[in-house]
Formats: structure tokens, sequence, C-alpha cells
């Protein structure tokens, strides 16, 4: 239910003109969400994201993540503070590259920190609207010896700029 008024929104806003930013410019704003799934603790979960971001200088973003897992246990929740480099390419194809940093809450477990970088394109949809498509390598803070202390996945995220 809450994705139509979701969808509602943003389709208003697209048709009235309140996004009129280009996509990756100074002093515009993206909001981006993402949906995937992932394997942890011997359990498969569904993770659902949203992001925001902001430019201070044309193609480089500052930004922050949410990221849930969900439909198993334990719950996880992550929180990322960021920073994308886009590389103007062409009009329609954006590579790019960025650092950052994260702490996960573990539900019955202890939180833990990381660090990562992350890469890929992004493809422009429309003059406000973007697609990227990316892949991420992170590296667990205080790792105990015996555990996996990295992990890497591919993202998918679907932005819009305002």
């Amino acid at each position: 239910m809450i994705r139509k008024y979701f969808l509602a929104l943003l389709l208003v806003l697209y048709f009235t003109g309140t996004l009129n930013a280009d996509v990756f410019v100074k002093n515009s704003s993206n909001v981006g969400v993402s949906v995937g799934a992932a394997s942890s603790y011997g359990q498969n979960y569904l993770l659902v994201g949203i992001s925001a971001s902001y430019f201070f200088i044309n193609n480089l973003s500052v930004d922050v993540y949410y990221r849930g897992w969900f439909n198993a246990t334990p719950t996880q929740h992550e929180l990322s503070i960021g920073s994308n480099y886009y590389v103007t390419t062409s009009k329609k194809i954006r590579p790019y590259f960025g650092l950052f940093t994260r702490q996960t809450i573990v539900t019955g477990y202890s939180s833990y920190s990381s660090i990562g970088a992350r890469g890929g394109i992004a493809l422009i949809n429309t003059k406000n609207t973007y697609t990227s498509f990316g892949y991420a390598i992170e590296k667990y803070i205080n790792c105990p010896g015996k555990l996996e202390c990295s992990n890497s996945y591919p993202e998918i995220v679907f932005g819009i700029s305002f």
C-alpha cells in the first residue's frame, strides 16, 4: 500500500516539473531505492535500501544509505556514509567509483563496522532519473581471524534527482 502512494507521489512530482534538476550537478540531491537478496548466517534475506545524496560540486556526491536485511533471523540494519564520483563520459552513461564506511547492527549479536569501495555504471534515463549497476567490496574492521572478514556484492539502484 505504501509503495502505491510513494509511486503516485513520484509521478506527481515528475509531471508537475518539481523534479527538474540534472542528475549529477552541483547543489542537486538524489534519492535512490534498492531491493536485492543475500545469504548470511545460513539464511536467505530480502534486502531493502534507501539512499540520499547531495552534490557539493558537479559529479561528486556525499551519500547516506540505509539497508535492512529482512525475512530471516537475525535481522540486520546497516547505516553507511560515503562519497561517489561520476565520470563524465557521455550524456547518458557515467562510470562511477566511491568509498564508504558502514555500521551494522545485528539483532541479538554485536554490531560491527566496515569500510568499502564501489564502482559501476550509471545510466541516465531522463533529466531526473538514473539507474546504476555496480559492484561493492567491503572489509570488516577488527575481524576475528576465524571469520570471513570481507564481502563483495552487486548493487542496482534506481535514483531520482531534484
